[in-house]
């Protein structure tokens, strides 16, 4: 195991020694962005930020919404690809980045759809809302419903497409948990942001994310641009068994958006890595337990421990295992007995449930006795 351990029960600490050295990384990229984040996918740790809270315009990083509402909706079964959406006058006089489908036509769901990830289709995302919501002020609060689950507690939609709009805001660090919501959640759907070319009406149009042709390991997500919003990029990378996710907001130009992008992956690639510290049933350490048919429990961790870290400094893990003072049967087998705290250079990386590996039941009567008199005598003595 990589984590040195140090066991406390009550007031008793175990402590290990270790050679381990503290690893040294640069000081992350300073960005010419109004904001950016860059978070790993994975154990959702954030390894950089800069005026990640600010509330500012997505411009159509907002398509972000408007597009996991639609897979949310196909992967409940109450829309479906290839089902005819009406397209109103509303969506077809829609200005700004287009699919061009023609008012009063019908287009199928999947055609929609790839028009607003990959096209960034304003005449897209209405008509979706549109078919959705029954209109585009209805759709728009099931956005801000949708972003409540979530947790983008900073954001506040108006419309579906990003076009400018009073009080139409979110944050850096609020679009990166919709990055990742879209990247876990409806899996089956997010190669479609890797798609480089969408052809519709006899007009095809690449994709506005440029790292798409630069970067094999880019696979998503979405570009915006407004005169207020600057050119922002959320992006996402996937480089051996690390997935990361990168926000960038109000850079000065396409060229800018990308490369400023490239920084932030760039340092996360190079100086983190991802690594299990625990595996779900790994034998942590025993405990003391009275008035059970044995006087040791096993104590485990329920899921794998993945912990994002600098690399090189996974040796340098402590884990601190906390139980309480006397322990007592029955148990059962899952049950929380304790924590553990994971930490790295005194920083806590995470704390997590130290749980029974197997159940212990209650012993008999004279056993049971027999351990009062040691635990009244244990008393005593201390």
């Amino acid at each position: 195991m990589f984590a040195k351990l140090f066991a406390v029960f009550g007031v008793l600490a175990l402590a290990v020694s270790t050679n381990a050295q503290q690893v040294l990384i640069p000081a992350p990229p300073q960005l010419a962005a109004s904001a950016y984040l860059l978070l790993d996918a994975e154990t959702g740790k954030v390894l950089v930020e800069h005026n990640a809270d600010e509330q500012l315009p997505p411009a159509s990083l907002t398509k972000m919404m408007t597009s996991y509402i639609v897979t949310h909706e196909l992967e409940q079964g109450r829309l479906g690809e290839q089902d005819l959406v009406n397209v109103s006058v509303k969506a077809w006089k829609m200005g700004g980045s287009k699919m061009f489908v023609r008012e009063g036509t019908q287009v199928p769901v999947m055609d929609l759809l790839r028009g607003v990830i990959i096209q960034s289709g304003n005449d897209a995302s209405v008509a979706l809302a549109e078919h959705i919501a029954g209109g585009e002020d209805a759709f728009a609060d099931v956005m801000n419903q949708t972003a409540s689950l979530l947790g983008m507690n900073n954001t506040h939609y108006v419309n579906s497409t990003g076009w400018p709009a009073e009080g139409h805001l979110t944050t850096a660090r609020d679009l990166a948990l919709l990055a990742k919501a879209i990247i876990v959640d409806h899996p089956q759907y997010y190669p479609l942001y890797a798609e480089k070319y969408f052809e519709y009406n006899g007009i095809n149009q690449p994709n506005r994310n440029r790292l798409l042709f630069r970067d094999d390991s880019v696979d998503g997500l979405k570009t915006g641009h407004t005169e207020a919003a600057g050119y922002c990029l959320v992006a996402s990378a996937k480089r051996s068994d690390m997935r990361l996710i990168s926000v960038v907001m109000g850079t000065s130009s396409e060229n800018s958006r990308a490369a400023e992008t490239q920084k932030l992956l760039a340092y996360g690639f190079r100086y983190f890595e991802n690594t299990t510290v625990y595996r779900a049933g790994e034998e942590l350490d025993s405990g003391r337990i009275w008035y059970g048919t044995t006087d040791q429990v096993v104590l485990t961790v329920a899921d794998d421990i993945r912990l994002t870290v600098p690399r090189g400094s996974r040796d340098s893990i402590e884990a601190n295992l906390k139980l309480p003072e006397t322990l007592k049967a029955p148990v059962s087998s899952g049950e929380q007995l304790g924590t553990v705290t994971l930490s790295l250079n005194g920083e806590v990386l995470a704390e997590v449930p130290a749980v029974a590996a197997e159940a212990v039941e209650e012993a008999g009567f004279f056993a049971r006795l027999i351990d009062s008199l040691k635990l009244f005598i244990k008393g005593l003595l201390s």
